[in-house]
């Protein structure tokens, strides 16, 4: 996917978690973070960020903060509304012949729905949970960077969806460059890590789609599990 209208700029401060104050050619800004996780060793005064450009006059944040270059030089992409539309780009490229995007099952709304024919040209159903990761800790990537009471809860409706006859998937967007898997932040949110392992016995597939990120794209360049 392509961002449009995109401005380097330097990370200030974020006084909560929706804005950030930036400076832009020496200029101080007040933008919209889209992202509400804690980003903590990533957003760090000084550091490079980039920013996108909104077309809505009235709105009262006229930039995104999208991006941002990390300690270590690696160039990461925050933008949390990102990897469902770069998963759907990149699932329009498989062999499904239906995809259905925020599909209802039971009490939660999953990412993906998608089916596909199987030999005997026969519909087989897929849901399909997107994850974003860009947290990165000596090369490798954990999810989530902040208790996820939503994510566990998912995760729990694709091991039902799994032993109701589904073909169950767990998908990590990395929005970052050379990371090839994902794994729990235990530390951060134990369950989340012990609710992985039960979907992993379940029988729910796990996916890490791997990105290349520029300050405006972010593409899935390898699936690997």
């Amino acid at each position: 996917m392509r961002f449009k209208n995109i401005v380097s700029a330097t990370f200030l401060s974020r006084p909560n978690r929706f804005i950030a104050e930036v400076s832009i050619s020496g200029k101080k800004e007040i933008v919209h973070v889209k992202n509400t996780g804690r980003c903590k060793e990533l957003l760090i005064p000084g550091c490079q960020v980039w920013l996108m450009a909104s077309d809505n006059p009235n709105r009262k944040t006229k930039y995104d903060l999208i991006a941002v270059r990390k300690s270590n030089g690696l160039l990461i992409n925050i933008d949390s509304q990102a990897p469902n539309k770069v998963a759907k780009e990149w699932l329009g490229k498989q062999d499904y012949t239906k995809i259905v995007p925020e599909y209802t099952y039971g009490n939660s709304r999953i990412d993906f729905y998608m089916e596909r024919e199987n030999a005997d040209k026969q519909p087989e159903r897929y849901l399909m949970e997107v994850k974003g990761c860009t947290l990165e800790v000596d090369g490798i990537g954990f999810f989530p960077d902040a208790p996820t009471k939503r994510g566990v809860k998912h995760i729990r409706e694709l091991i039902k969806a799994k032993k109701e006859g589904y073909n169950a998937i767990l998908a990590f967007i990395i929005q970052m460059d050379g990371i090839e898997e994902v794994r729990p932040n235990v530390e951060m949110h134990p369950e989340f890590g012990e609710a992985m392992e039960e979907a992993k016995a379940a029988g729910v597939e796990i996916k890490f789609l791997q990105c290349h990120v520029e300050p405006d794209e972010l593409t899935i360049v390898k699936e690997s599990d």
